[in-house]
């Protein structure tokens, strides 16, 4: 469900469930953390490409599949402190703890889970019919996946709050103006590798120490925003507000986060 290729010293994922838009559920969680933990170990790799199979990027979270098994929730959620990054916070801010680029290829539709995960890579490349959404308060849910201070280190506070509080896709050329999205560009992966070919050329070592200086000028608390991010899920896991919506989005409802109760 999720690959992981080396080919010539660059490595390729790919979300590989394409019948399913390649939504996400908890194998794929456990195979992308997985494959993060075995690229760091592999000091040869210059870059990573993250892709999706198919018409579609990722369309978030396969909503059914893990709400099938409760057990799937507290395998997705658990941490052992606090401020430590649980399985959803590692498959976004992991690409972050490689010293190379990563660069995720977008097309079709890039929602929750998927959005969060590509913008825990450096560069987004995307196609222009590619359309971007955070969709946990459909769900009654908010953004838990570790990916709220990269969104502010991207975009401005009011524009994130909006995306996160609304649910509601935007396309390419919207996702680009709010910095969402690097570059628009009919072929993607011949982008990727003009881009990849570049910084290949230039010293591993300052493309590593460029990547933590930018990352540290975020200025954030990240322990403190993954604990928040967390335990802001749990509350709201267990208020029936949120249940309804859970149980409404298995039944395929087209706006199951029409619930009474206050923002």
């Amino acid at each position: 469900m999720v690959s992981l290729e080396i080919l010539n010293n660059i490595a390729y994922v790919t979300l590989n469930r394409p019948d399913k838009q390649n939504a996400l559920n908890v194998e794929m969680f456990t195979l992308l953390d997985k494959h993060i933990k075995h690229i760091k170990k592999q000091r040869s790799i210059r870059a990573v490409v993250l892709r999706g199979e198919g018409e579609h990027f990722c369309s978030g979270l396969d909503v059914k599949s893990v709400m099938a098994k409760p057990f799937n929730i507290i395998k997705l959620l658990f941490k052992w402190l606090p401020g430590n990054a649980n399985l959803v916070q590692r498959v976004v801010l992991g690409w972050h703890t490689l010293p190379v680029p990563v660069i995720a290829l977008m097309q079709g539709n890039s929602f929750g889970g998927g959005l969060h995960i590509a913008l825990g890579a450096d560069i987004r490349i995307a196609k222009s019919n590619t359309q971007v959404a955070i969709m946990e308060s459909r769900w009654g849910l908010c953004p838990d996946m570790g990916s709220s201070p990269l969104l502010l280190g991207l975009t401005q506070y009011d524009h994130a709050l909006l995306l996160s509080s609304q649910g509601e896709p935007i396309n390419a050329e919207q996702a680009y103006k709010l910095g969402l999205i690097t570059e628009i560009v009919a072929e993607p992966e011949k982008r990727c590798h003009e881009i990849i070919e570049q910084l290949t050329s230039r010293s591993p070592d300052a493309l590593a120490a460029i990547k933590r200086v930018n990352q540290a000028s975020f200025h954030f608390n990240r322990r403190r925003v993954l604990a928040k991010e967390t335990w802001s899920q749990i509350k709201l896991l267990l208020s029936k507000n949120t249940r309804i919506a859970m149980h409404n989005a298995t039944k395929d409802d087209p706006k199951p986060y029409r619930l009474r109760g206050k923002w």
